[in-house]
């Protein structure tokens, strides 16, 4: 029964990475520099700490797409996997997930601050962030998450792995594998990032729905209104896609998977499954094409 199992979620990870991994892997990353392009374009984008912001995180989310999810298309969908046969590739992988998840986590929870403070009612506040604090702010975070993934380039080897039953990648140091699990797993890619976003979404939405009775240029007006509603979208994505896969994979790292009672396979396929989630949040195009078409109007229009 166990290994009719087996051999059934094998074949159903390998069809979804195949027919799912794929077209998310392809227009994720063609919606990013899509993206990219028109944020870079645009001069009332070039103006907007916001989408500055959304800006890194695209660039960060095409790094995440092409150095994780292809790997995981390849492992699950081609039986090749690049991390058993390179120590380079296992460090450089793990190192890079880290970066490009924190970077992006970090960058989304800035435009969430900085929309709940450009809409705010007070001057002061809508006047915190611009252009150059957030370049200043994203390179601060950049090196912050650059020095703070080190030690997975130092403790992830090749050794044996309980999840796969042979040779993987895996941490091999205790007391790194307990900060992996409760404080980046937990806290710095879980808790944390939504818990703010959360917050700070529901008071700019909440702005948002008071800027009718404020007198308020009518360009800025729908600019901080779309803008908000691309960041509040981005949230909603936050939290259905990147919530199962942390629930599960802080499971793996906390659950005794030696234990008669845990089915491995299940629990694996259950990461695979919610893991396609988690890069669907990397892949979204939060309707960029109707937002970024409005702005271009108003641009012509009025600049």
């Amino acid at each position: 029964m166990a290994t009719t199992a087996n051999t059934t979620y094998a074949f159903a990870s390998r069809e979804i990475a195949i027919y799912v991994g794929i077209p998310i892997l392809f227009f994720g990353v063609l919606g990013g520099i899509f993206n990219i392009i028109v944020f870079l374009s645009l001069q009332t984008f070039r103006q907007s700490s916001c989408t500055f912001f959304l800006t890194i995180m695209s660039f960060v989310n095409i790094g995440q797409l092409l150095t994780n999810l292809l790997t995981r298309i390849m492992i699950t969908g081609f039986n090749i996997d690049w991390t058993e046969t390179s120590l380079f590739y296992c460090k450089f992988r793990n190192y890079c997930l880290q970066v490009c998840a924190l970077t992006s986590y970090t960058c989304m929870c800035l435009a969430t601050i900085d929309q709940y403070m450009a809409t705010s009612f007070y001057r002061r506040c809508q006047q915190y962030f611009n252009i150059k604090k957030a370049y200043i702010l994203c390179t601060i975070i950049f090196i912050t998450w650059l020095l703070h993934s080190i030690p997975s380039l130092i403790w992830f080897n090749l050794t044996y792995s309980i999840q796969t039953g042979g040779i993987g990648c895996v941490i091999t140091n205790l007391n790194f594998q307990k900060y992996y699990t409760y404080v980046y797993i937990l806290i710095f890619a879980g808790i944390l990032p939504m818990i703010i976003n959360i917050l700070f979404g529901s008071m700019a939405y909440w702005n948002v729905r008071q800027i009718p009775y404020r007198t308020v240029p009518l360009v800025r007006r729908e600019l901080d209104k779309q803008l908000t509603v691309m960041v509040l979208v981005q949230v909603v994505c936050t939290i259905c896609f990147i919530l199962p896969y942390i629930v599960v994979l802080f499971l793996l790292n906390t659950l005794n998977l030696y234990s008669q009672s845990i089915d491995v396979a299940e629990l694996n396929f259950s990461n695979f499954i919610t893991g396609m989630m988690y890069y669907l949040h990397f892949a979204v195009s939060r309707n960029y094409f109707e937002f970024l078409f409005f702005f271009f109007l108003i641009e012509k229009m009025f600049f």
